[in-house]
Parts: structure tokens; sequence; C-alpha cells
């Protein structure tokens, strides 16, 4: 083992990186991670410079082509980047650029010259990605001259090539690969560059965005004529509870008495749905993936808007509580686009900005102008305001819902007797225990003789449960019946509904069976407390179904006997195939109900894992199970009646069934 006391810290002690060591070894300062995400990020930095470029008025076309070897290349039409001698710093644009960190064009936006509004200002972005990556060459086409420079593991190779050029085109051209001695992962996905490509069309109002997929050999092109406002409608469709509102404003501020006055212009668009919600913020065309100040002042000016009309047309009730934004946000679709010639960013990564004036700007703005759309636009803030108070009411219902199903939904029921008539397996391992939900106590007497306690246990059912599909939540959670299966099942409830994300309790590592078996008789009352038992599984659990924990015990149709044989078939054609085979006399008769069955019999036909048949409730289609279940058991009674008025007659045999 090694002597601490040996190992000396001195003056020789301290070493600084130097080169492309200083992004090479500690990616995560400059990206944010050294893994995919950080690998994306380098991405955005080359790709960041192309849309400043045409942002600025050059070129309207950026292309990027998505490599199978995970190289990538970005494309830009704008005036090309100044790689030749600069005679102030006395080295080649192209060294400083692409090899020395914070050197760059754009540290003098707020000064009215280049860049005014840009992405990219710390002068990392070039030299970072090219210090980062396995190779990179850059083609650079202006004044005349074709300028090729090639790196390899961030040292150039070759110099400066220049040569003259009849194309009367301009623009840059970088095509390079990160390094997987950087990186831990350097495959970045399609969908990548298509949310950034589509992202950066909504805010570039204007700008053609493509990219080419070798691997799908497939081309995607985003543009958006009208920026935000196209988006929004895109997001909506028919389901705008208003129309869409458009707002921007140009203004100038400080952070600070004591810091530089900068430009800041933003547009907002927005509209209320029903149906859906939306709320994105982009700066400087960076979406802002954390929000901060213009996210803290959305907060601040529509709960402050909403809240004042709320109160001054007695909407609220006597000692109702305030609003909150959430009760705002659950129906609002807004997208915020906002450029500063001064950004704090919390990091490199720009996820989130922090500048006071750009807060106090756009909360005071909206603050503004949603009241005057409010007095303008009665039928519409009439319209916002009852939302709002449904949403919030429902947000206080659930609440209040989910301590009380908490408590209905925890406790131990392996020692106690909290479930009614239901009866345990003795086995405690979850990979044997078999759970059977069957209908009614003369099923659950004739089940619990005929199963094997070791591994089987039996939930009975008494009458038919709620329609799931029909029912809110507030009236399914005071179903006993309900509570007693999901308390028994052990997994809790998955909530899809905006307004009862708080009631969402699934946890599949909780379920306490292997198999969850229902067991109904073959009639139809039986089929339809089966399809309500499914419907509630579906509605309240639907990942057993994907799990394929889900099964429904097959009652045979038929008991036949011919001498001392006895048969038990599950079909018409199972009966045809079995009286073939009999030679001599025969005894045939429906089956009996669950209830009247003999043990041996239950045992036999429905519990014994060798001898029963079992359907295993399928996951592959769940939208067309969604559809059929909304038919059937949904609100949808027109529909309803013309799938019966179409498929009716092929059901008939079972109503007549008894």
């Amino acid at each position: 083992m090694e002597d601490k006391n040996n190992i000396s810290y001195d003056n020789e002690s301290i070493t600084s990186l130097k080169g492309a060591d200083r992004v090479r070894l500690r990616p995560s300062v400059i990206f944010g991670s050294d893994g995919l995400e950080g690998c994306q990020h380098s991405v955005f930095e080359i790709l960041s410079n192309s849309i400043d470029e045409a942002r600025e008025g050059f070129g309207n076309k950026i292309e990027v082509i998505r490599h199978k070897d995970m190289s990538i290349t970005v494309r830009d039409y704008g005036r090309g980047i100044p790689v030749d001698y600069n005679q102030k710093e006395e080295k080649y644009n192209w060294e400083l650029l692409f090899c020395e960190l914070y050197a760059g064009g754009k540290y003098l936006n707020n000064s009215g010259t280049n860049y005014e509004f840009s992405l990219g200002l710390n002068g990392l972005g070039l030299c970072s990605t090219q210090y980062s990556s396995e190779f990179m060459e850059v083609i650079v086409v202006r004044d005349g001259f074709k300028y090729r420079i090639n790196f390899e593991r961030g040292e150039n190779v070759g110099g400066l090539i220049k040569e003259e050029t009849d194309d009367t085109g301009t623009g840059t051209y970088i095509y390079w690969k990160p390094d997987r001695e950087v990186f831990t992962d350097i495959n970045i996905p399609l969908s990548y560059y298509r949310d950034t490509l589509k992202r950066q069309a909504i805010v570039n109002k204007g700008l053609i965005f493509e990219i080419f997929d070798e691997e799908s050999e497939e081309t995607f092109t985003y543009c958006y004529e009208n920026g935000i406002k196209d988006y929004i409608n895109e997001i909506i469709g028919e389901n705008g509870l208003t129309d869409i509102q458009y707002y921007e404003n140009e203004t100038k501020g400080r952070d600070r008495e004591d810091k530089p006055e900068y430009k800041l212009k933003f547009e907002v668009a927005f509209c209320f749905s029903n149906e859906k919600n939306t709320i994105e913020y982009y700066h400087n065309s960076s979406y802002l993936e954390y929000g901060g100040s213009p996210d803290k002042a959305v907060r601040s000016a529509f709960v402050y808007a909403v809240d004042n009309y709320l109160k001054n047309n007695e909407i609220y009730k006597k000692d109702e509580k305030k609003i909150i934004y959430s009760d705002i946000e659950d129906s609002l679709v807004l997208i915020i686009n906002s450029f500063s010639t001064v950004t704090s960013y919390e990091n490199q990564t720009k996820k989130s900005i922090t500048n006071k004036f750009i807060q106090e700007a756009i909360t005071d703005y909206l603050k503004k102008r949603l009241e005057i759309y409010f007095i303008e636009n009665k039928s519409e803030a009439e319209k916002i305001a009852n939302q709002v108070i449904v949403n919030k009411r429902s947000r206080e219902t659930a609440e209040k819902t989910r301590i009380n199903i908490k408590k209905k939904l925890t406790g131990n029921i392996d020692m106690n007797n909290r479930v009614e008539k239901f009866v345990n397996c003795r086995t405690k391992d979850i990979t044997r225990r078999e759970l059977y939900i069957v209908e009614g106590d003369s099923a659950l007497g004739s089940c619990m003789m005929g199963r094997d306690a070791e591994f089987q246990g039996i939930m009975p059912i008494r009458g038919k449960i709620l329609n799931c599909l029909k029912a809110n939540y507030e009236k399914i959670f005071k179903s006993d019946i309900i509570i007693d299966l999901l308390r028994v099942i052990g997994c809790g409830v998955e909530i899809k509904s905006k307004h009862n994300k708080d009631l969402n309790s699934f946890d599949i590592s909780q379920l306490r069976w292997s198999k969850i078996i229902i067991c109904t008789d073959a009639d139809v009352d039986g089929f339809q407390i089966r399809a309500l038992l499914l419907t509630m599984i579906y509605c309240l659990a639907p990942t057993l179904i994907r799990k394929k924990k889900v099964f429904i015990a097959e009652s045979p149709l038929y008991e036949i006997n011919s001498g001392k044989k006895t048969y038990f078939v599950y079909s018409e054609k199972e009966k045809a195939d079995v009286l073939k085979k009999i030679k001599g006399k025969y005894d045939i008769q429906r089956s009996k109900g669950l209830g009247e069955n003999e043990p041996e019999m239950m045992w036999q036909t429905t519990m014994n894992p060798e001898t029963r048949k079992l359907i295993l409730v399928m996951p592959e289609d769940v939208e067309k199970t969604q559809r059929m279940f909304d038919l059937l058991l949904g609100d949808n009674l027109q529909g309803r009646k013309d799938f019966i008025e179409k498929f009716g007659y092929k059901y008939i045999d079972l109503s007549e069934m008894s």
C-alpha cells in the first residue's frame, strides 16, 4: 500500500491544462456534461454561429447532415467566418476562433456593431467543439477565396489552405466527428436534431432549416413564416378556448444602476385551451429549458391579472383561496421569444437566464396588456376565468382525494382483515402468487375449495363494478369494490388527467402478484363484469396490461360425459371435435355457473396450471382497445347504436345464453 506520508505537495505540484486539454480532459466545464447531453451541446455551439449569421440577414437556409458514422455537417450561406490574417491581433483569425478560448466577434454586441442579438457570446463554441472532436474540416467561402482548415484531436493539420474561387456564393461548411475519448456517448439521435432545428425555425421566422439523415435517407425541413404564432396554431389545432394573442415590444434598461444599459425586444403569443398546455421560452434563439427571468415574469403577470379579474367580477366564493400559477398553466399555451444585447445565462449551456431587467420589463408589460385584453374581450375573459376556476377546484379536490386514497390504499392487508372476504395465499414468493378475481360469494366458495392455497389468492366482487371510463376520479375512489381491489393488487394507481397528477401513486415493484386472473361466468352478466374489470385495470393501472400481468380464466361452455370419461370444452368448434371422437353414447350439458361447480371440477378446469386455459390480455394494440372501450362503455351513445346495428347479429347467440 502506498504511504501517503511520502506524497509531496509543493510548488511543483500545481499544474495548468494547456491547449486542447483544457476541453478534452474537462468537457463538462464547457458543455455541462461529458455524456450524450454534452456532446449534443457541442453540436448546438456550431449551429448557433450559423443561426446568428442568418438572423443578421446573411443567408436564409441552414443545412445539417447526420452521417452514419456519427459525424456531423453544418452548412450555412452567410458571409463566411473570417479566417485570414488579423493585423490587430497579429495572428490568423482561424487560430483565434478555433484554437483560442474566449476569442470571437460578439463581445461588443451592445455597441450596435455585429451580432446585436446573438446566441453565442462567450467565444467558446467553435474552439471548444474543435478541441473535443476526433477530426474537423472547415471550408469557408468569402471575398473570392475558398479557405480550408483541418484539425485532428485539437491540433491543426496543414495550416490554412487558401485558393481563389469563381464561386460567387459565400458561407461556412463545418464537418466534424465528436471524439469518444472526450464524450462517453456520441450517438446523437435523430430526434435531437429534429427537435432542435424545429425550435430554431419557430423562433427565427422565415429561416429554413434542413436535416438529412444518412441512416434513414430521410430529409426533414422546418420553416415557420409567422414564427411563434404559426407554432401555437400547430399546437392547439381546433382545441383553442380563446383566440391567439400576439404582442411584441422593444425597450431598454439595466440590471443594476452601475451596469450598462442594454436593448431588449420580445414577442409573446398565447391562448387558452381546455385540451392542451404548453409553455416555452426562447432567448436569442436558445431554448430556455428552465426559463429563469421570462418564466418568473409570466408567473407573476398572469397570476396578478387573472386573480384581479376573479376578484373584481366576484367569481371567487366567499373565503375561497386565491388561484396559484399551476391553475393557469394547466390551460395556457404560451411562447415567449426574447432577444437582448446583454444576457446573463446561468451557465454555458444556456438553459436559463437571470437578467433582472428582462424579468421586470416582461412582467410590467404583460400585466398592462392582460388587463387591457380582459377589458376589451369580455367573453374570452369569462372563458379564461371559468376555466382557471375549474382547474383550481379540480386541483383542490384532487389533493383531498389523494390524501383520502393514500389512507385507503396503505396498510398491510396480509396482517389483518381490512379487505372484506379477500382470501390470501400462504407463499410470500411474488413470482408464484396468483390472484383470482371471482364473481360473487358462491364462486368464492367453490374457488376456495378448489384452489391450491399455497399460491392462489381469491378476491370476490359483489355485483357489477363502476364503469371507470364514464366516472370521474372522485366517484371512482368512493367505490369500496374498486378501492378493495386496488389494495389487494397493491401497486397503486396511474392518473393521466392533468388536473389530478398528484393522485398518481403507481409503483410496479409493489405489485403483490405474478398473475391477476379474471374469472367470471360464461354468460352475458359474466362477460359484462369481465369487461368492467378490464376497463378498471385499463383506466387505473394500464401498466399491468403492458407488463402482461392480466389474464382471463376461460370457463368451459359444455361438459360432455361418455362412459367414465368427462370432457370440458371451451368453444363450439371444440365441442364438435370432441363429439367426432366419441364412440357410443354421451351426455352433453351446458356448464354451470362457477358457484355451482364441484371443487374438483374448479381445480381441473379453471385453477390447475397444468390443465386450465388462461387468455393473456395483450398490450399490442392499446389504441384499438381504447377505441373499443370508449365505444362500448363510454359516452358515445350514437356510435354504440351504430356498432350494434352493424355487428350486433354476431353476438346474438351470447345474449341468449342462460
